[in-house]
């Protein structure tokens, strides 16, 4: 089968993205919205050795197939969830094969099929939203992206997997869209705090805010209100009550199953009673914090000037942070007994990874948390000298394809 055409398949696995995965006629289909174990009737457009598949019928709905509770899933296709029709067992079971299949094909490692933590609370965990906004005539609309359409909107009324607290702020806003700034299109985000549950929100685009006080005013929940113009330039406008932590973007979408990842990096990280650590790509310092001790120097590195000089105030004396590119700043914080990467979707610059394949004395241990299995593969695959202690999964996106891994690498003669 190389042309398009309609075809019956048996589903067998779920890819990366979240699709379902076939095989017919020397294709590989790619079908979302599919289970493990479905027999399907897809509508196929090849494209070159793979197939997109376009799901038609449920044919023969597979065990681990359910009911999405989300009304946005199904009619308007919507493309912030991959698998709210998946059993959460059969979720997990997917991730953990998912890393294990990326490490194996691009980082070359041959690895078993990690365990995935479960997440604390599988719905109404994120407490960070970002929503695409347009305007319709005179009104505005914010929404997500059909994965199907992904350059149309439609309009949000519930998101199942998001604190309706944010959800509220979100109302409020929409009740107040008359005073942003003039635009035909914005991104907005909201957030609670993970400490004191504060709601911040981020507005992007437009290069006027003439009314920002108004908005502010009238949108009692929130807290802060932060802009990034057109341009790219960040400001924080208006802020309520006591001095928080700087900026909107390191917030933990999901507090509970965040926590129980840092405390699994701290304790991996305490079993080599090291007295020196790197945490690399720090944030506002969380786990530098919990590391740093009278006996133990931590030097945490983050480009954000602000996130570093917050995080450099959590430290005790003996301890640092840094604000710079972790590519430049890791060699100087060298030698170290343990390094911690927990770099951003797109993983570690090549000349991190150089660095410690090149380290003289190598660290004892490398403690590398990823949030995207392929740009973890691909930097596995640049440090041959390094091999895979350990491997555990936490589940910190449950409905989606995402899944966060940490990996344990040692040196390959300890």
């Amino acid at each position: 089968m190389t042309t398009s055409g309609v075809a019956r398949v048996d589903i067998e696995s779920i890819a990366a993205g979240g699709d379902g995965v076939a095989r017919a006629g020397g294709l590989v289909i790619f079908t979302p919205r599919t289970a493990p174990g479905d027999v399907v009737e897809v509508r196929i457009t090849p494209r070159g050795r793979f197939a997109r598949g376009e799901l038609r019928t449920v044919l023969e709905p597979s065990p681990v197939r359910v009911e999405p509770p989300c009304a946005h899933y199904v009619k308007d296709h919507c493309g912030g969830c991959q698998l709210q029709h998946v059993h959460y067992e059969a979720q997990l079971e997917a991730k953990g094969r998912i890393i294990r299949d990326t490490l194996r094909r691009i980082g070359r490692r041959d690895v078993p099929i990690p365990v995935v933590r479960p997440s604390p609370s599988t719905w109404r965990y994120r407490r960070k939203l970002t929503l695409a906004m347009r305007r319709r005539g005179d009104a505005w609309i914010a929404g997500l992206h059909p994965y199907d359409a992904p350059g149309r909107v439609f309009a949000l009324r519930d998101c199942p997997i998001t604190d309706e607290r944010v959800l509220v702020v979100w109302r409020e806003i929409m009740e107040a869209t008359d005073d942003l700034p003039r635009a035909a299109e914005l991104r907005g985000a909201v957030r609670l705090d993970d400490a004191d549950g504060s709601a911040s929100f981020v507005l992007e685009g437009g290069d006027r805010w003439p009314r920002s006080v108004e908005f502010f005013a009238r949108v009692a929940a929130l807290d802060t209100l932060w802009w990034v113009r057109e341009g790219g330039e960040r400001v924080l406008l208006h802020e309520r009550g006591a001095v928080r932590a700087p900026g909107a973007s390191f917030a933990q979408v999901n507090v509970g199953a965040a926590s129980d990842l840092r405390a699994y990096v701290v304790g991996q990280a305490l079993a080599y009673a090291p007295r020196t650590v790197v945490d690399a790509y720090a944030g506002l310092g969380d786990t530098a914090a919990a590391l740093a001790a009278p006996e133990r120097q931590v030097t945490a590195i983050e480009l954000d000037d602000a996130a570093a000089a917050w995080c450099a105030q959590r430290l005790p004396a003996g301890s640092r942070a840094i604000a710079g590119r972790v590519e430049d700043a890791l060699s100087t914080a060298l030698p170290a007994d343990v390094v911690i990467l927990n770099p951003p979707r797109a993983g570690v610059d090549a000349r991190v990874t150089n660095t410690l394949e090149q380290a003289t004395p190598a660290p004892r241990a490398v403690i590398y948390v990823s949030c995207d299995p392929a740009t973890l593969a691909r930097d596995l695959a640049r440090m041959p000298r390094w091999r895979i202690a350990s491997l555990l999964a936490f589940d910190m996106f449950p409905q989606t394809a995402h899944v966060e891994t940490v990996c344990e690498l040692v040196p390959e003669a300890a």
